[in-house]
């Protein structure tokens, strides 16, 4: 029984003993080519919203309408005349004046964006989709992305275009023409080059383009006046 005893517990100890000499295996640490993760760049890393003309080129003309009292509604909506645009316009814009520069004429502006509020304004005055988009749908100007413009030779003098900026009537239609060659001509030449940088006309006003290649959504901010 002793004998017994003593194989049992030599057996126990000889377990342990191996037990013992089992290995723990250990972890290896690869190394990898993968980036930290980064949180999101903040606001201030973003493309601006919006851009002021004016900021980018000097050579602008400016005559913004809704700022003064010499419109349709007679009466001043704008507390300053600037013309804000999406940056993506303010591209275009900045090519097409390049081309006219090469001539020695220019752009001059009317309208660019336009609040959301102010739109209210015009359509309660003038309610007629061809000319005042309905402020459920919104305007292209309520967007940033539409301008209302004409061409100015080397002294500043507008291009004869048949009618004067906001003439609610036929004859502002492009399909209009019964006018001068010059005129036809004009409207021609500005349509083309408006076109040519993604810039589209509409049917009732020769004045009117507006870039829609990409969705904005309507605002009603108002800039700051000094």
């Amino acid at each position: 029984m002793k004998r017994l005893y003593f194989l049992s517990g030599f057996v126990i100890l000889l377990l342990f003993a191996c037990q013992g000499q089992v290995n723990t295996p250990q972890i290896s640490t690869v190394k990898t080519n993968k980036k930290p993760v980064t949180s999101p760049k903040k606001s201030h890393d973003k493309k601006p919203a919006w851009v002021e003309l004016k900021s980018l080129d000097s050579s602008f003309v400016y005559d913004i309408r809704y700022a003064t009292t010499h419109n349709f509604v007679h009466r001043k909506m704008y507390p300053c005349g600037k013309c804000f645009v999406r940056p993506v316009v303010a591209q275009a814009l900045l090519k097409i004046q390049k081309e006219l520069k090469l001539r020695g004429w220019g752009l001059k502006l009317f309208d660019c964006y336009r609040p959301g509020k102010v739109q209210q304004i015009l359509w309660h005055i003038r309610p007629d989709p061809r000319y005042v988009a309905d402020p459920k749908k919104g305007s292209m100007h309520n967007r940033g992305v539409a301008v209302d413009l004409t061409i100015v030779d080397q002294n500043g003098k507008e291009l004869d275009m048949g009618t004067p900026f906001d003439y609610f009537g036929k004859k502002a239609y492009h399909a209009y023409k019964h006018l001068k060659d010059t005129v036809l001509k004009n409207r021609i030449f500005l349509k083309n080059l408006m076109m040519k940088y993604d810039m589209q006309p509409i049917t009732s006003e020769w004045w009117h383009y507006s870039y829609r290649l990409k969705e904005f959504p309507i605002e009603n901010w108002v800039w700051h006046c000094p």
